[in-house]
């Protein structure tokens, strides 16, 4: 746990834990939901959602009211969202903006997430932190909250992430895809609730060789 208030909890999620049950998991965050109402009535609700391969800043709602509001601010785009990823290859500049939209497409094998301009609008900002050794440790911060919207926007400019099976090609790491950061604007008139994820032991030592240090 990254934080706890009167009105919110803010979990390191770690990868591989799928936030609701499925048919190939049976171990899933909701199921320890009830765990984590520390005196209160309510059980905990999940305010967004997280990939199941991915790590990091994770918020839920600890009552109704709280629920309504962050929803709100979700949806709005209000809450400010920071994750790192180690790319393959990467970019020639430093940053900028990838503006795709994205859909979701069904077939034999299950959906993925494609690039298509009739889709929903998906805007994704991002700047280099390091290189080297043929990768690039991206800082990206998703302006909409697309499915897959990260992985997918890298994957389309060539750079997949290094260790995702569906949008590059797996490998002897991890998804190294980290919810690094987040600020919530809970209060108008106070400061963002803010939590920030340390990378996991695996990407943490991706990311040692790229310059970042703890």
């Amino acid at each position: 746990m990254l934080l706890r208030d009167a009105n919110l909890i803010i979990l390191d999620k770690p990868a591989g834990l799928p936030v609701h049950a499925g048919p190939k998991a049976q171990d899933n965050l909701e199921a320890l939901l009830p765990g984590l109402s520390f005196g209160l009535r309510h059980v905990p609700a999940l305010a967004h959602r997280l990939d199941q391969d991915t790590s990091g800043c994770l918020v839920l709602a600890r009552h109704p009211k709280a629920l309504s509001r962050l929803g709100r601010l979700f949806s709005a785009g209000r809450v400010e969202k920071t994750y790192w990823a180690v790319v393959e290859g990467g970019p020639a500049e430093d940053e900028g903006v990838i503006d795709l939209a994205l859909r979701k497409v069904t077939g034999p094998t299950g959906w993925r997430i494609v690039p298509d301009p009739a889709g929903q609008t998906a805007r994704s900002l991002w700047r280099v932190l390091g290189r080297g050794d043929g990768l690039a440790w991206l800082e990206i911060r998703p302006e909409t909250g697309r499915t897959h919207q990260i992985r997918v926007h890298l994957a389309a400019q060539g750079w997949p992430i290094l260790g995702d099976p569906f949008y590059g090609k797996p490998g002897p790491v991890p998804l190294q895809l980290l919810s690094r950061r987040i600020a919530v604007p809970y209060w108008a008139d106070r400061p963002p609730v803010t939590a920030e994820a340390p990378p996991p032991p695996p990407m943490a030592a991706v990311l040692r060789r790229r310059g970042w240090a703890r």
